[in-house]
């Protein structure tokens, strides 16, 4: 298995975060398998894509909510880095737990 669950929505509310503000949230490990998607789909073309991230941020976006960790944004890293059997990645994880 490599995501804990596959969501669909965002199950938390808005938390109205921007680009820049999520720029300012350090990067930090997060194991594949605790993560739950908020995407049921993927685009084949982005995940095969060498360019992907070409104009976003580089690491995945995370929102610890509830206990849980659901993927907001970086599906396709995220997947990508199990397809190359890693089974953490770094991403910024926003904890609304904390607010």
């Amino acid at each position: 298995m490599i995501f804990k669950a596959v969501g669909e929505g965002r199950p938390y509310p808005d938390h109205g975060l921007g680009s820049r503000d999520w720029a300012e949230i350090p990067p930090r490990q997060v194991r594949l398998d605790q993560l739950i998607t908020t995407k049921r789909e993927l685009d084949l073309q982005s995940l095969l894509s060498h360019d992907s991230t070409f104009y976003g941020d580089l690491f995945p976006h995370v929102v610890h909510w509830k206990g849980e960790l659901y993927l907001e944004d970086g599906l396709h890293r995220a997947l990508r880095a199990a397809l190359h059997q890693r089974s953490v990645l770094h991403a910024r994880v926003l904890d609304l737990d904390a607010r």
